[in-house]
């Protein structure tokens, strides 16, 4: 080790020979990139990493096409097993976009550009429901902020939080700084988060979860919270909501659950025997402030319902099947449902999806119904079971938003009326 020194980062012969440009132009760009970034995170050196997952494949301008193009152009290739985020059009079900043809054309130029670099058209913001996810202690560079504080906190890999343009260079070059998330000290606990005063069947809903990462991002910035009272049962479609949540509220990339997450067995290992810096107890008050936070109406009509923020997964397309066994949606209520094609190909191989359409159910894959116009004109406001969408999609679609439990969901759109069951969030 140690051919060329940048400040306080050392580089491999490698790595010198691909800021030479020995690997080709595109090699070069990517590895300027992530040397810099390594430089302003004062990393000691590179570390190699086994998996990324790409959030710049999202249109949002001409300036992350021509980004994406110059690479492409310039021969540059992943050299790790890459994966690919939402993009910006529902490549299965073309007939639903409503944006105009130039975005159009843009967003499959630039979804074409990452697959020309070798990514895996995946198209998910839950890369975690592949088959071939990434295992503890693995390090890895995800963007995609959810997908992020899922890979650090529920899987025990590795990845620091990762943004456009760092994470294709990370694919490309297959090494990212070696520091931050990818640090034994800096995935410590520092916040305690107690939830053991709320009753344990609150605890045991889905739709707590949501709630709960909404209060904890708001309240810990970057510093990672530690929960306590949260059930060991809680499963991986719970514990993804909270990370979900919490880095829509605030810029959570990490939390232990102790008993639940695999950092965190006991109380003394999520803290590496340290003390807590802060502790944060969450009451009932506190969750159903939060969740009418989620909420911008109380009397108008109901639209649309959408679920699948983050994508859903196989479990909870299941449990959508069940509570819409023999029952159709309201003919004046629209159901979009969102989740990554690898999921939708196994519930096809179930018959649930032709059991969904059948009950009205608008399957929506390879991006999200908050950030792409697939929507029909929506008459009324929109329900659902996610505080990401319910976060975001007031300002984005110029909506009114009622959040609730997957069971309020369905119940409205089969009343055609906004239904929610109050005594959910009762204390006792």
């Amino acid at each position: 080790m140690s051919a060329l020194v940048k400040g306080i980062l050392q580089l491999t012969d490698h790595d010198d020979a691909a800021l030479r440009g020995d690997l080709g132009p595109g090699h070069q760009l990517a590895m300027r990139i992530v040397v810099r970034v390594a430089e302003v995170m004062q990393a000691p050196r590179l570390r190699s990493i086994t998996g990324a997952h790409i959030d710049s494949c999202l249109y949002h301008g001409t300036a992350g096409l021509d980004f994406a193009r110059r690479l492409a152009d310039d021969g540059a290739t992943v050299s790790v097993p890459t994966t690919l985020n939402v993009s910006s059009l529902d490549l299965l079900h073309p007939e639903l976009y409503r944006g105009d043809a130039e975005t159009a054309t843009s967003s499959r130029l630039l979804m074409a550009q990452y697959e020309r670099m070798g990514c895996r058209p995946t198209w998910t913001c839950a890369p975690y429901q592949l088959a071939d996810r990434p295992g503890f202690g693995d390090h890895v560079a995800w963007a995609e902020s959810n997908a992020i504080v899922f890979a650090n906190s529920v899987l025990g890999a590795r990845t620091h939080r990762y943004g456009d343009f760092i994470d294709i260079a990370a694919a490309i070059v297959g090494q990212v700084p070696d520091a931050g998330l990818h640090t034994d000290e800096a995935r410590l606990g520092q916040i305690l988060v107690d939830v053991t005063g709320i009753p344990e069947r609150v605890r045991e809903l889905d739709v707590f979860y949501p709630v709960l990462g909404l209060v904890i991002g708001a309240e810990v910035g970057t510093r990672i919270p530690v929960i306590v009272g949260l059930p060991p049962t809680a499963s991986e479609d719970q514990l993804k909501a909270i990370g979900s949540a919490g880095a829509s509220s605030g810029s959570l990339a990490m939390f232990h659950a102790v008993g639940c997450t695999p950092e965190a067995a006991t109380f003394d290992e999520a803290f590496g025997g340290r003390s807590p810096a802060r502790e944060l107890t969450v009451t009932m008050a506190d969750i159903r402030r939060a969740r009418d936070q989620l909420t911008t109406t109380s009397d108008a009509p109901l639209g649309v319902v959408s679920l699948g923020t983050p994508h859903y997964s196989v479990a909870q397309l299941g449990r959508l099947v069940e509570r819409l066994a023999g029952r159709r949606v309201h003919p004046d209520v629209r159901v979009y449902v969102s989740t990554g094609r690898d999921v939708l190909a196994e519930v096809d191989q179930r018959g649930w999806g032709g059991a969904l359409a059948e009950a009205g159910v608008q399957i929506v894959t390879d991006t999200c119904t908050y950030i792409t116009p697939v929507m029909a004109e929506v008459q009324g406001a929109a329900i659902t079971d996610s505080a990401k969408w319910a976060y975001y999609a007031p300002a984005n679609l110029g909506l009114d938003v009622v959040f609730g439990s997957v069971d309020d969901c369905v119940e409205s759109a089969v009343a055609g009326r906004i239904v929610r069951d109050e005594t959910t969030w009762a204390d006792g």
